[in-house]
């Protein structure tokens, strides 16, 4: 396999605005989880607790997409400095590891949008038990 150097450069896009959506994600969870302690404080609801439960997964979730792709990034990077640097088997293994670190990433995008109705299943689930 042939690496030109603008093929690891070609994640640069992608991986900013993952990182966008990753960093916009966790500024709304924060506020929310903010929101919802201060209710939990006030009230002490099991139902808040629950809530709250499913937002620390999201954010623990949220915090491994952005060191996967902080860390694939950063591969890229050596990738392309060995293409320059004229050592092409480190730089093809640096880019497989990013790609593969990428796809962590985007797995864990995957679960916690998935997981992401959790709180409001929570709340839907507590209408419809008359809670």
């Amino acid at each position: 396999m042939t690496l030109e150097v603008s093929t690891p450069a070609l994640l640069f896009p992608a991986i900013s605005l993952l990182f966008l959506s990753y960093t916009n994600r966790f500024l709304h969870l924060s506020a929310l989880i903010r929101d919802l302690h201060r209710d939990w404080l006030e009230k002490g609801d099991d139902l808040l607790r629950a809530q709250i439960d499913n937002l620390r997964r999201r954010l623990s979730l949220i915090r491994t997409m952005q060191l996967f792709g902080a860390i694939s990034l950063l591969l890229c990077v050596l990738a392309m400095l060995g293409v320059i640097g004229g050592h092409p088997v480190p730089a093809v293994m640096c880019f497989l590891a990013a790609l593969t670190l990428m796809a962590l990433s985007l797995s864990c995008l995957i679960y916690e949008v998935w997981i992401s109705g959790g709180a409001l299943r929570i709340l839907l689930n507590s209408v419809e038990n008359g809670d």
